[in-house]
């Protein structure tokens, strides 16, 4: 095992590191905030832990990008993606992990830890952002697998960082692995990827509200919805889609399945990612805005807080879908 370097709690704080420390913590605590009144928590909290595995992929050198996270979690295989190449199962670990963060706030973060941790030079006085991110250094440093990468957003909760779980705050830097000295620098990278990372769940936070709102809208303004109700509901869920995994969850054929895709992002909920006349596959617009596969909406977003009539029954509809379907909290 190669020695261990000076821990991020003993190093000398400069004016740079202490901005870095303000951004971070106040972007944990925005995020952490809208959380916690969020009609869409739940939705929020299964793709945010999609993306943080997908980060924790990439930190262990796995050539998979999120999109493909998204696509097993949803149970397909998207067209035109390739297969990843690799000998072992890289999904191994996400099912034990969001046991993990659905467990409550009781257990200490030490219970995680494969090994003896002495309090490093500094930890009583270091902040508690601080401490995590120099547990996770120390961690990493011990372990060579994807624990810790994966640990981080359960030490912040069990550190009262945030109140549940933010499973997208899957941050961390391979080099870390192999550092022998002080390093200010890293230090400043890490908390700017917290600030980064806790941005982006609100973002995505934002998109996926709005992405409720649009579906209701959209479906409640239809002459003959049919199956668009339910099929509304099952996106909040399945972000990725396809025929033949449409068709069984909502009990209806293949073809008609397709049908309904396709009117679906007609009605801008969906965006198509395959690209061919058969066995096309989708992602909710939200995604796609995510990921990079549609430009964002311009202008001032609409205002879905107070809905009215049809469209608060199926917001309401959409809730109980929530509430119905098997998602960790």
């Amino acid at each position: 095992m190669l020695p261990a370097p000076k821990p991020f709690t003993s190093l000398d704080w400069t004016p740079d590191l202490v901005d870095a420390l303000a951004e971070a913590s106040g972007a944990l605590a925005r995020l952490d905030a809208r959380i916690l009144v969020s009609p869409v928590k739940r939705a929020w909290g299964l793709r945010a832990s999609w993306t943080g595995y997908a980060q924790a992929l990439k930190l262990q050198r796995f050539e998979i990008d999120e999109i493909d996270v998204y696509a097993w979690g949803c149970g397909l295989r998207l067209s035109a993606r390739k297969i990843a190449d690799t000998r072992i199962d890289p999904f191994a670990d996400f099912d034990c992990w969001r046991k993990r963060l659905a467990e409550p706030h009781g257990s200490h973060w030490r219970e995680d830890l494969s090994f003896t941790f002495d309090p490093p030079q500094g930890w009583e006085a270091a902040p508690q952002l601080i401490r995590a991110l120099g547990l996770l250094d120390i961690w990493c440093h011990h372990d060579p697998s994807i624990a810790p990468w994966l640990g981080f957003p359960i030490v912040l909760r069990r550190l009262g960082l945030t109140t549940p779980p933010l499973p997208c705050l899957v941050i961390g830097d391979p080099a870390q692995r192999f550092a022998r000295d002080a390093r200010p620098a890293q230090l400043k990278r890490l908390l700017k990827r917290v600030n980064a990372a806790a941005d982006e769940g609100l973002v995505r936070l934002n998109l996926l509200e709005a992405f409720r709102g649009r579906a209701a809208v959209a479906i409640a303004a239809e002459r003959r919805p049919g199956k668009l109700a339910q099929f509304g509901a099952l996106c909040l869920t399945r972000p990725a889609l396809a025929a033949r995994s449409v068709a069984p969850a909502l009990s209806i054929t293949v073809s008609g399945a397709g049908k309904l895709l396709v009117r679906a992002a007609d009605l801008g909920l969906l965006v198509e990612t395959s690209g061919l006349h058969s066995w096309r596959s989708y992602v909710t617009h939200d995604i796609a805005v995510a990921l990079g596969m549609a430009p964002p909406e311009r202008g001032r977003p609409r205002d879905y807080a107070r809905p009215n009539g049809s469209v608060a029954e199926l917001f309401e509809q959409f809730d109980r879908a929530m509430a119905d379907a098997e998602i960790l909290s």
